[in-house]
């Protein structure tokens, strides 16, 4: 299944354009930081 398409070893994963992006907690840093906003006006962008 997903788990074994990202070797990623949890679930949620989140993907934005077809790029793993990580799961919620990865996600949630990304957000506080601002790395996330950053990466999908990007990928809105392209």
């Amino acid at each position: 299944g997903i788990k074994e398409f990202s070797s990623w070893p949890t679930i949620p994963q989140i993907y934005v354009k077809g790029e793993f992006m990580g799961g919620s907690d990865i996600l949630i840093e990304m957000y506080n930081s601002g790395e996330l906003k950053e990466k999908l006006e990007i990928a809105l962008a392209s």
